[in-house]
């Protein structure tokens, strides 16, 4: 947006696309604000923006607009709080004199966003949250087509009776939505699924309701597993000590893979700390967790059979994923704080909601933190256009 035009809208106090803080002392206002607008809801079709330093009528607040200030602001974008990621843009701009922080949110194809679980709006001068008819029509205003990540796709063939109902009442349902909206829910098990993306409005499970929800993943997606081999030596043609295939709806796949790694993991490194020694494990539990995890969560699952691939040898393990960097993240700059993007949204939140993620863009900074204090080498990551291995150092 030009200048001219975000200038007009600074002073314009009828407009129901901006919102105006004087600071960020109260930061769920402005997330919420940044839900309505990715909602839209009023269909105006034309970004709505956040003025961080102005005050109710426009005018200056003198907010010190420092560069810790953008990046927090626009880390609101993934921290986990609000699904789908919003589509914004965060500047500082100089305005009628006066320094501010300018959030410019843009309408999403895949509404209804929510902040926290909660479904936010705005018509006019009201900022609420979402009835039921007002959800409805959200879901309505869905654009489906190229732009849609492919874990929102429909599955050709499937059905609400391939999905694990139970598990959505009973283990996702309240993981994603706080206990008192869930109470006030008088909608069917349909429109809660339609709602989170787990089923389009023709009845057809979505790739990400497979994967999260489905009572059999692989009948639909061949290369939805974890292949896990124990391999005793330090090349693939070795003896096999061990192998698994785990699969299922992907919480309980990963419940399954942590017990594999616990039960694999060894504690008998000693390690000298000055005068002491002290025993540790071989690889730290933990971040093996987070690089899994971030496999399964980033993968492409669009025309491969290839599962993610953990390969334990007696010297290191390789974990192999498919789909090379996606987005902002490329080769140059893999693994490297801040830099976070996503091939699977979806997906993605449906982790974070269940406890597997903490605060995205956060797994491979604390798996290399935790390898670090346990004494293990850095992990090398190999990324390639079509793959990316990781490759964890046993503790020397």
């Amino acid at each position: 947006m030009e200048d001219t035009e975000l200038g007009k809208l600074l002073v314009d106090l009828e407009s129901d696309r901006v919102e105006r803080k004087a600071s960020i002392a109260q930061i769920d206002r402005i997330c919420e604000a940044i839900c309505a607008f990715a909602n839209d809801l009023p269909d105006h079709r034309k970004p709505g923006v956040i003025f961080v330093g102005a005050t109710d009528d426009g005018s200056c607040a003198d907010l010190p607009i420092t560069d810790p200030l953008l990046v927090r602001l626009a880390d609101l974008r993934s921290n986990g709080n609000i699904h789908p990621f919003p589509s914004m843009v965060v500047q500082k701009k100089t305005l009628n004199d006066c320094d501010i922080a300018v959030i410019i949110v843009y309408p999403s194809d895949l509404p209804p966003v929510r902040y926290k679980g909660l479904t936010c709006i705005r018509i006019g001068p009201r900022r609420a949250i979402a009835t039921i008819e007002e959800e409805q029509r959200l879901i309505e205003k869905r654009r489906y087509g190229v732009s849609i990540p492919y874990d929102m796709h429909p599955v050709d063939g499937s059905s609400i009776e391939d999905l694990d109902l139970e598990l959505f009442e009973k283990e996702y349902l309240p993981s994603a939505i706080p206990s008192d909206i869930i109470e006030q829910n008088t909608r069917s098990i349909p429109e809660q699924l339609i709602s989170l993306r787990f089923l389009t409005s023709e009845g057809l499970a979505t790739v990400s309701g497979i994967l999260v929800l489905g009572k059999h993943p692989r009948e639909f997606m061949p290369g939805a597993y974890v292949q896990f081999l124990r391999i005793e030596g330090t090349v693939i043609t070795d003896p096999i000590k061990d192998q698994k295939e785990l699969h299922g709806p992907i919480a309980h796949l990963l419940r399954e893979l942590e017990e594999v790694l616990k039960i694999n993991v060894s504690v008998s490194s000693n390690v000298r700390v000055g005068d002491l020694e002290e025993r540790r494990p071989d690889y730290p539990i933990v971040a093996l967790q987070q690089l899994i995890r971030n496999a399964v969560m980033h993968r492409t699952y669009e025309s491969t059979y290839s599962p993610v691939r953990v390969f334990w040898f007696s010297d290191r393990i390789e974990i192999h994923s498919p789909g090379g960097p996606f987005g902002s993240v490329n080769r140059g700059n893999f693994a490297q704080p801040g830099i976070v993007d996503y091939r699977n949204p979806n997906i993605a939140e449906a982790m974070k909601n269940l406890g597997y993620v903490q605060r995205f863009g956060s797994g491979i900074p604390l798996a290399i933190g935790k390898l670090q204090n346990n004494g293990n080498p850095m992990p090398d990551f190999i990324v390639e256009d079509t793959n990316i291995l990781v490759v964890v150092k046993k503790i020397i």
